[in-house]
């Protein structure tokens, strides 16, 4: 693995231990406010649905921590070629290239 490489393996493994961080940390909170009588403030149904997306964000970011642990992180899990660099930027949990993603959704 080329230095430069290796660079931008652990920027993307960083990035995705503080997204783990805060998914966890918003959870965390958000329950905490489930079992108010206000709710913080939430609408019941937009505070089922903020956890929810919490509880997808930690499994997303627990998976790519997994796979780049397993060596396989960057691989299209369609295709099985490489999810390029600037997507995995964007989205460092990612698990297909674009054109395995607009597959996913038809």
């Amino acid at each position: 693995m080329t230095d430069t490489l290796r660079s931008r393996t652990e920027a993307l493994r960083d990035l995705l231990e503080r997204q783990f961080q805060a998914h966890t940390g918003q959870l965390t909170e958000l329950t905490v406010y489930s079992r108010e009588a206000d709710h913080g403030g939430y609408d019941p149904d937009t505070l089922r649905a903020l956890m929810e997306t919490a509880r997808q964000g930690i499994a997303d970011t627990a998976t790519a921590l997994r796979r780049m642990s397993e060596g396989s992180y960057g691989r299209c899990e369609g295709c099985g070629g490489e999810i390029p660099v600037a997507r995995l930027e964007i989205l460092p949990s990612a698990r297909y290239c674009v054109p395995c993603q607009q597959r996913q959704r038809r």
